[in-house]
């Protein structure tokens, strides 16, 4: 990289102390600094100091290109830090990072926690639903949090999901003079003061946490009845083979329910929802709100094929409500080769209509059968659910 303008510089809580001579190098060398005010006063910026903007944005950064500019970010800029954001809007050669240990790092040092057998999650700007997923008996996880506030709000948060019993670290501006670190249980929290910046380590302990095989109970869902039924929706899961970073398609919503668990069964994937009826889209933002991934489910409130025009293709399509010749049609034009096409129906419309694109597409079919135990009068008997023929076929 030749005469970078931007310097990326990790810093902690010891401030000039910490840095590395090439990170005060860039640090002398820089006309304009940029940082939080906890940042910039560690380092003395001085005139060259400027504070992020509230609300944050990178703007002024990318603004000031002709200059010398370094950021400061705590620990490592590409661990929940600034660095990830700028970078995306920087060619190579216009920025260097100088990465100081992250407070992860820090926090497991300090706990003798092996960074590889612990979870890490930025919860200082996203809902504490992000650990739903994640929580487990003897997990070990640590979490930065917005402010001093945070900690009780969430130790209140982990004994509502039936973790009270887990011990939790407090651990307040790591690496420097001014740390601390107090230990607490969830259900009996009771520490106060408590200076950012701040991270939680949770050791957990509970029965509770979601299950991690497809079929999730459908009592958990918001709904209006309008829900693809759990064994179903493993069937489903199983054919939509969810990768990590793919994008679905999930057309005729209906709770969202498939696009929940598609989410939770990789890394990074995401879901774009199609669903006309109002009712049901808000189901689908509770459900994604319940389960932490209002990051990754994007609803659009249409019918297909017209909502359809102008989105980001899809990796894979599921379609479980709104089957058409004409959707099918549009669906076989504009998909990529590659993409996985998985469409359930229960009635006889839709089954011709499966069974005709089976036909002419090739891929499988299947028909599933289901039927619960029920009273029937003083005895039991079985209650049959109505037939589901799916279609599942590459394109």
């Amino acid at each position: 990289m030749s005469k970078p303008w931007l310097s990326i510089i990790g810093l902690g809580e010891n401030g000039l102390a910490g840095l590395t001579d090439a990170s005060r190098e860039a640090l002398e060398k820089a006309e304009i600094i940029f940082g939080g005010p906890r940042h910039l006063e560690l380092v003395a910026a001085g005139d060259k100091g400027h504070a992020w903007p509230i609300p944050f944005s990178i703007e002024p950064v990318l603004a000031a290109r002709s200059k010398k500019v370094a950021v400061l970010a705590s620990g490592d800029p590409f661990w929940y830090g600034a660095g990830g954001s700028l970078s995306k809007h920087l060619e190579p050669g216009e920025w260097f990072s100088y990465p100081a240990p992250s407070t992860f790092a820090l926090a497991a040092n300090h706990l003798a926690w092996r960074l590889e057998d612990t979870l890490c999650l930025g919860l200082h700007a996203a809902p504490f639903e992000r650990l739903l997923p994640l929580l487990a008996a003897h997990t070990q996880l640590i979490c930065t949090l917005r402010d001093g506030t945070a900690p009780a709000e969430l130790a209140n948060w982990l004994t509502q999901q039936g973790f009270g019993a887990s011990q939790l670290a407090v651990m307040e501006r790591l690496g420097g003079p001014n740390q601390r670190v107090r230990i607490a249980q969830a259900d009996n929290f009771d520490l106060s003061d408590i200076q950012a910046p701040v991270v939680l380590a949770i050791a957990a302990v509970g029965s509770g946490g979601l299950p991690r095989a497809s079929g999730l109970p459908d009592e958990m869902f918001h709904s209006d009845g309008q829900i693809t039924k759990r064994p179903i929706r493993a069937l489903t899961l199983s054919a939509l083979a969810p990768r990590p970073g793919q994008l679905l398609w999930d057309i005729g919503g209906g709770s969202g329910s498939i696009s929940v668990e598609w989410c939770l069964a990789a890394p990074g994937a995401r879901a774009l929802i199609f669903e006309q009826r109002s009712q049901r889209s808000a189901n689908i933002n509770l459900n994604a709100a319940k389960f932490g991934l209002t990051h990754r489910m994007s609803l659009v409130v249409g019918q297909a094929p017209k909502a359809l025009e102008a989105q980001e293709l899809p990796d894979t399509v599921f379609i479980g409500g709104g089957a058409s010749q004409a959707l099918l049609d549009q669906l076989w034009q504009i998909l990529p080769a590659g993409t996985r096409v998985v469409a359930n129906g229960v009635t006889l419309e839709t089954e011709t209509l499966l069974m005709n694109a089976h036909a002419q597409h090739g891929g499988h079919l299947l028909k599933a059968e289901i039927a619960e135990a029920g009273p029937l009068g003083s005895m039991r008997g079985w209650t049959r659910a109505r037939p589901v023929i799916q279609w599942s076929v590459t394109r």
